[in-house]
């Protein structure tokens, strides 16, 4: 018998360890393989992303996502990022078994450390590099057994059954799943009752806490806020109003509802089918505007749907959403931060009303800048012969912040911290500069409803569904916000104007935001034809004096009751205002956004407004530095610590009196003792 031909060394690199079984031949090969990239990336990407979404079926209802948009990005979401992977390794069998095992090897490997970045982010303290590091370790780890034992292949092969699960879980588990396949039956029409049925406006803002309209002395600050003032002047302020939850798919269908959040389930008509557009549907013609809730249905709704905003931003939007997953920080994974309101312009419509007479606003010049669905909504602040509802939720002053009070907008990173040393200041000053914008669509509301005829005959209501917390340490509206800062978080300016008032009044009453719609309901005249947690303005106070919020359905907290105290606000910098011109030598800066300034036009309705950048070494953290637009001091902020974007300050210029057409001049400064200035150079 002849002797054995010696095996070539690329076979024996590739023969299966001990324990492992021989690997079919041929193209066959592939399948256990491409099984295991299938499960790992599930994992990794599939189940993460499908899970945030499907939690979050206001991100599609914000879009307007039609059920094909929503189903194909399904399908993207869980064949996509598969395939690359599985042709890398399609491909590199072309260079041999030995290659094809090393790809594969490593293939699993990183795959195992991106999860493995995933499950330590949220089972342990680690962050940033350390979790990169121990994850990479795990990977290699996993990688090592996966090619010496057949039990970590064989597990991942059964694992590769996850991503359809995930799919199913998400069309027909999730809360998202009642926009894909909505279902349920026809909500139930109020009765008519005896009196008159006035015409309804109500505008419902968003993340505005009341604190946040107070000056010193409890009053709204008619110098800040006027047009909320002259409100206030001619209604009834309730003014210990608290909404139910910190969340707008929680908040908005409680109040229109009446009920307390009882379940988890997308703020789509087909889980509330009971709500305020089906109580006064029988009776009145309804318009209206929703922004991440779809609650009126389509048999009550006059006017049709907006648009989609098309598959692409669907994509682009949850590749963010990916990015935040898979991070090795902390990330708060949330699609409604990315909620804006598009402008006018953007949307392509006219101005709706004619320039009010107003010097201090310039709206013939920055009307292209009111949200579009303002636009639409005055627009339709006419008289009717019917009983009309006229609603609108507009994402004002939700984040991101972009406008100031005049209405210019200013650009700003996505990834601008809103925590941290010096980052909390700036975040409420940006959300204070947006919210005297928002005063300036009250006004514009106020002015046509006056214009129209509407403002006498018609019940107007002003609200937010939620506020926000400033609290440094305590940034937002999650359970550590509402604990450390109730009054920024639930307690909101609630506003009801009644047909025919003229004097406004205060109301400290237990408002809970499940009033709204028995409030309403009473005086159109409607009877609600179900049950309601809520109770009418018009009947006696609650006698409790705590009040229930919501970060879970079903699970209410209890917070003590009564108006809060406003926080209060710093002083501005004695140096903001002041003229400035040539100082000393104090060291160097460089401005990410420098460039804006050599070409600004303001009635364009964009201005450089907020200034961001680095400083040299020599400056250090806690250095105050005052930024100057042509000569003149417009904020005074604080060098802070490096975060991961490298920034070490940023300034909100918020006086667009400050920039002028064509060049203008930065300069930037380093504030000494006594307000000694030096003078950084800028790049």
């Amino acid at each position: 018998m002849a002797d054995s031909a010696p095996v070539p060394p690329a076979s024996r690199a590739a023969d299966p360890a001990p324990g492992r079984p021989t690997p079919p031949a041929g193209w066959r090969a592939e399948r256990g393989p491409l099984l295991e990239v299938v499960a790992l990336v599930g994992l990794v990407v599939t189940q993460p992303m499908l899970d945030v979404l499907g939690h979050s079926p206001d991100f599609f209802l914000f879009h307007r996502a039609t059920r094909g948009e929503i189903l194909t990005l399904v399908a993207l979401i869980a064949l996509v990022p598969t395939l690359p992977v599985a042709l890398l390794g399609v491909a590199s069998r072309l260079a041999g078994r030995a290659v094809r095992a090393a790809v594969h090897t490593g293939t699993v490997g990183l795959l195992l450390a991106a999860l493995a970045v995933q499950v330590g982010r949220h089972g342990t303290s680690l962050r940033g590099v350390p979790l990169l590091l121990v994850s990479a370790v795990v990977g290699a780890a996993g990688a090592a057994a996966h090619r010496r034992w057949r039990g970590p292949g064989w597990a991942l092969r059964v694992a590769a059954a996850g991503p359809p699960a995930f799919v199913a879980l998400f069309l027909l588990a999730s809360p998202a799943s009642a926009v894909v396949l909505p279902g349920g039956h026809a909500g139930a029409a109020g009765v008519a009752g005896a009196g008159e049925h006035p015409p309804v406006v109500m505008l419902v803002l968003d993340e505005l806490p009341l604190v946040s309209l107070l000056g010193p002395d409890a009053r709204i600050d008619a110098a800040r806020y006027p047009h909320f003032a002259e409100l206030a002047g001619g209604s009834t302020w309730y003014r210990n109003a608290t909404g139910v939850s910190g969340w707008t798919p929680y908040a908005l269908p409680a109040m229109l509802t009446g009920r307390y959040p009882a379940r988890s389930v997308a703020p789509h008509y087909s889980q509330y089918p009971d709500n305020l557009f089906t109580a006064l549907g029988g009776l009145y013609d309804i318009r209206a505007q929703e922004s991440i809730t779809r609650l009126c249905p389509p048999s009550r709704c006059a006017q049709p749907a907006s648009p989609s905003r098309g598959l692409g931003t669907l994509v682009r939007e949850s590749g963010r959403l990916l990015r935040q997953v898979t991070a090795p920080v902390d990330s708060r994974v949330a699609p409604e931060e990315a909620y804006r309101e598009l402008t006018a312009a953007e949307a392509g419509l006219d101005a709706a009303e004619p320039v009010p007479v107003d010097p201090k606003f310039r709206w013939d010049s920055l009307d292209d800048n009111q949200p579009a669905r303002f636009t639409t909504f005055l627009a339709g602040l006419r008289p009717s012969n019917r009983p009309t509802l006229h609603f609108l939720h507009l994402l004002m002053p939700h984040a991101p912040w972009v406008f100031l009070p005049s209405g210019a907008r200013y650009a700003a990173p996505d990834d601008l911290p809103n925590d941290g040393a010096g980052w909390v200041e700036l975040a409420r000053q940006r959300h204070l500069a947006q919210l005297g914008y928002t005063d300036r669509l009250i006004g514009e509301t106020l002015r046509t409803l006056r214009a129209t005829g509407l403002y006498d005959k018609a019940l107007v209501v002003v609200t937010a569904d939620h506020g926000v917390s400033f609290d440094k340490g305590f940034q937002g509206r999650g359970m550590s916000a509402v604990r450390a800062a109730a009054g920024q978080v639930a307690w909101v300016p609630m506003f009801v104007k009644e047909p025919g008032q003229r004097a406004g009044r205060v109301d400290d009453r237990n408002w809970e935001h499940v009033d709204l719609l028995p409030t309403v309901a009473d005086h159109a005249h409607v009877r609600i034809p179900w049950q309601i947690d809520g109770r009418s303005a018009r009947q006696a106070p609650r006698e409790r004096a705590d009040k229930r919020f919501y970060h879970q359905p079903g699970e209410p907290v209890s917070l003590p009751g009564g108006v809060p105290e406003p926080p209060p606000q710093p002083s501005p910098h004695p140096l903001v205002g002041a003229a400035v011109g040539e100082r000393p030598a104090g060291g160097t800066a460089r401005v990410a956004d420098l460039a804006a300034f050599r070409a600004v036009d303001p009635d364009a309705g964009e201005l450089p407004a907020l200034v961001w950048g680095t400083v040299g070494a020599s400056v250090r953290d806690g250095t105050l530095l005052a930024v100057a637009v042509n000569g003149r001091i417009g904020a005074v902020v604080p060098v802070v610590p490096p975060d991961a974007g490298g920034r070490r300050f940023a300034a909100l210029l918020p006086d667009d009196r400050l920039f002028r057409a064509g060049v203008n001049r930065l300069d930037v400064y380093r504030v000494g003792p006594g307000d000694e200035l030096l003078q950084l150079s800028v790049s």
